[in-house]
């Protein structure tokens, strides 16, 4: 039907007791894609207090082992892990080289085989967050190179993409551009990347939430990004805060206009004959609802994404790439 996919992140939906039962409702409700949420064990609030689990101690073997149900409820299901969230922070400034390391060396690559397992594409990492300490964005991104440059050569050889997003930082109380908010630079290293890999080694992944909090202007951004861009995390927020929201739930004004410019999102999409699937990155939403309303705010966030993916696709062809 030339309808592009839709996913949801599989946080707070698919439980590791059950993970079949969480697929089937995303199944019923519209999704046929998920974003694995593989950064639900090993938390960011416990990172930044410089605590770790024991999670990713276990051999590659036995985190099969552990998420073997959820791949084979997601078959049964009829659902595709087209991308994953990786665990992140993967750096933390000031962190012990212990655990840097530690992440670097083992949460990273095993999360990477973790990837591989699922039969997954994407996997989305969080650049590192160093400006301020390292004084540019030019000296942040060579640290992240690095980190990328160590997955690469891995990624290459089990068909994987690893994609960078948008992120923001938080500067004096407010909210500031993060990694890879210039789009002309995130272009040009994902094309350096491909050459000195030869072939697809980093992709980008669009997050309109950040986008908005920074004042990105999405067309633009993603006409730019053009075939580059691999993933989405679309969610929506108030422009101060990332509340990652269902989309068109904020306005600006009396009169109702959204506070993202979902017009510049589908316009861009459309401009760049955009193949991947529409995946929602709005966990938070549910826990916004009560948990009796869950099934219900899926069905609308799917709803969104059916929405979404008409204006895209409004029954012509394709652009060619």
């Amino acid at each position: 039907s030339g309808m592009v996919s839709i996913g949801v992140q599989t946080k707070g939906v698919v439980e590791d007791r059950d993970p079949k039962a969480g697929f089937e409702l995303l199944k019923r409700v519209g999704f046929s894609n998920v974003d694995f949420s593989l950064n639900s064990y090993l938390l960011n609030t416990s990172l930044y207090r410089f605590e770790l689990n024991v999670f990713f101690d276990q051999t590659v073997t036995e985190l099969e082992t552990f998420f073997r149900p959820h791949k084979e409820g997601a078959k049964a299901a009829g659902v595709k892990v087209h991308q994953m969230h990786m665990p992140y922070p993967l750096y933390i400034p000031g962190g012990k080289k212990e655990i840097n390391d530690y992440l670097w060396n083992v949460v990273a690559p095993k999360s990477m085989e973790i990837c591989a397992f699922f039969g997954c594409r994407y996997p989305v990492v969080h650049g590192f967050k160093l400006s301020g300490n390292l004084g540019s964005e030019e000296a942040e991104w060579r640290q992240t190179e690095r980190f990328l440059d160590s997955l690469a050569p891995m990624a290459k050889e089990r068909g994987i993409v690893v994609c960078i997003e948008n992120l923001y930082d938080v500067l004096g109380g407010h909210v500031v551009e993060g990694p890879c908010c210039n789009v002309r630079k995130a272009a040009e290293r994902i094309d350096r990347f491909y050459e000195k890999y030869h072939g697809e080694a980093l992709g980008f992944c669009f997050d309109t939430g950040h986008g908005n909090l920074v004042g990105i202007d999405f067309e633009k951004f993603l006409t730019r990004l053009g075939h580059r861009l691999k993933a989405l995390h679309i969610h929506d927020n108030d422009g101060i805060g990332d509340l990652h929201q269902i989309p068109f739930t904020f306005t600006k004004t009396r009169e109702n206009r959204a506070s993202t410019d979902w017009e510049g999102f589908i316009r861009g999409l459309k401009r760049i004959g955009y193949e991947g699937v529409l995946s929602f990155e709005t966990a938070p939403a549910l826990t916004a609802f009560p948990g009796e309303m869950k099934e219900a705010a899926l069905g609308f966030i799917a709803g969104v994404g059916e929405y979404f993916s008409s204006k895209i696709y409004c029954g012509e062809k394709r652009a060619s790439r």
